[in-house]
């Protein structure tokens, strides 16, 4: 019988090309030179077998840790037939996060409070979880595999691995420690090691099937205005701006709850200086791929310098890190926030660092042009529509921003008040989504370039 270690060895021979292929893996804008296997646990032995699977993904000079799932059956089931990576040995192997039968033993090691080699499973205390119950996969998460358990739990696994406590795990955590009413609760954890350290593997939540994303309601409502594009956005039955309002209010407290759970310190000049190098060094590196941007650097430019003249008053905190429409949940009690690891392409420096909470608004702020505009993309140009989809941005811009003044009022208060921050910090969101949607779909690219120009002319 092959040893797992042995069958692992042979099996990231398949891996180069498997990888590519699968949402999760943030690698595509260049081709793997090498995947070498850095760890295997077997978590059930026998057959059918599970192993845990941390393996180094080689593209040049860039060396990034994944971990994976690994199942091996003698007989495969037709259902899992999609996740083939390959065989070796006689036996099949597949990625496994879609067996519900296998995958069960997850939650259970959390609840009894399992250790298999590096691998420490546990729950948060006084959390009592069930036994038994099957898992299934969420299919459309981008760069995580999240499994839902008899739909009260979701074990969300980190793909691409980095050292330390992942921040989705620390904020959940301190958050819950201050009683946040907008969050999901977290119920445990599964802690490995990299590189000698603690790394977080995943996170259990409590999971609401009954909640509904935010893109899904706002794209909804401006499907409903566009549809009757007589009407503005405030005749119409579907208008979103008293949820914008709510949401508003929703992110303030969730930024005053994480003040109150792990402080903040004062915006030095330093600080400005530091984040007006980074905007322009992004501009200097998006300009050289995109063409289309060059006419807008001098105004860009202008924008991102202005920071090094910013004022006092301003501070830092943790904050989310990449808030968006799809990074929230409305429930039948109010908005939850999720995902709090940050933008996933970042460093792990910058996505533990301290911000600005300006920064959070700047992203949802951007959220909603995107859900304004997206369904006007490869669209013939018609004047009514375009207007329309401005004013319900305009609309639920302004609604969002009264919501967390009305929360921060002691805090950061409006965030128009702080216009050039906060300009600057959604001209640099938007930035970077011209690399995005040139490197992605290009045809997306009007919607930032569009808002860009909008944006340093003053229109917004």
């Amino acid at each position: 019988m092959t040893e797992p270690h042995e069958l692992v060895s042979r099996l990231v021979t398949h891996l180069a090309e498997w990888l590519p292929a699968q949402r999760w893996f943030a690698g595509k804008d260049r081709p793997i030179t090498a995947v070498n296997a850095l760890n295997t646990t077997v978590l059930l032995g026998g057959d059918p077998l599970l192993l845990h699977v941390v393996v180094d993904v080689v593209q040049d000079d860039r060396h990034e840790p994944y971990q994976l799932l690994i199942g091996s059956r003698a007989q495969l089931p037709e259902h899992l037939g999609s996740s083939w990576i390959g065989a070796e040995a006689g036996l099949p192997c597949y990625e496994a996060s879609g067996d519900g039968d296998l995958t069960a033993c997850l939650l259970d090691f959390i609840r009894t409070g399992h250790q298999v080699g590096s691998l420490r499973f546990s729950a948060e205390p006084g959390i009592e979880l069930p036994q038994d119950l099957r898992a299934r996969p969420i299919t459309s998460e981008q760069s995580n595999t999240s499994l839902v358990y008899g739909n009260q739990y979701i074990l969300k696994l980190f793909r691409k691995l980095t050292t330390g406590a992942n921040p989705d795990l620390l904020l959940h955590r301190a958050l819950r420690e201050v009683g946040c009413e907008h969050i999901a609760e977290p119920l445990g954890s599964i802690i490995g090691e990299l590189d000698g350290e603690p790394t977080t593997i995943g996170l259990l939540q409590q999971f609401l099937p009954d909640a509904v994303d935010g893109w899904a309601m706002a794209t909804t409502s401006v499907r409903d205005l566009l549809a009757d594009p007589d009407q503005h956005p405030d005749e119409v039955g579907g208008d979103f701006a008293g949820e914008s309002h709510r949401l508003g209010h929703a992110v303030a407290t969730v930024h005053a709850d994480l003040q109150r759970a792990l402080g903040q310190q004062p915006a030095d000049s330093a600080e400005f200086e530091r984040t007006a190098k980074a905007m322009l060094d992004r501009l200097d590196t998006v300009v050289e791929s995109v063409a289309e941007l060059a006419e807008h650097v001098p105004a860009l430019r202008a924008a991102f310098e202005k920071l090094r003249e910013a004022g006092d008053g301003m501070f830092m905190q943790y904050v989310h890190g990449d808030l968006h429409l799809g990074q929230v949940l409305r429930t039948v009690n109010g908005w939850l926030l999720i995902d709090f690891e940050g933008e996933p392409a970042a460093p792990v420096a910058e996505r533990t660092a301290l911000r600005s909470p300006l920064r959070d608004v700047a992203g949802m702020l951007r959220s909603f042009d995107y859900a304004a505009y997206q369904m006007l993309v490869g669209q013939p140009e018609d004047p009514t529509l375009t207007e329309r989809a401005l004013e319900w941005a305009r609309r639920n811009r302004a609604a969002f921003c009264e919501g967390y003044a009305e929360a921060a009022a002691e805090s950061i208060g409006d965030p128009r008040d702080h216009a050039e921050l906060l300009r600057a910090f959604e001209l640099d969101k938007a930035v970077y989504e011209v690399s995005y949607e040139h490197a992605n779909r290009p045809e997306w690219l009007t919607i930032p370039l569009s808002s860009i120009a909008r944006i340093t002319e003053g229109s917004e």
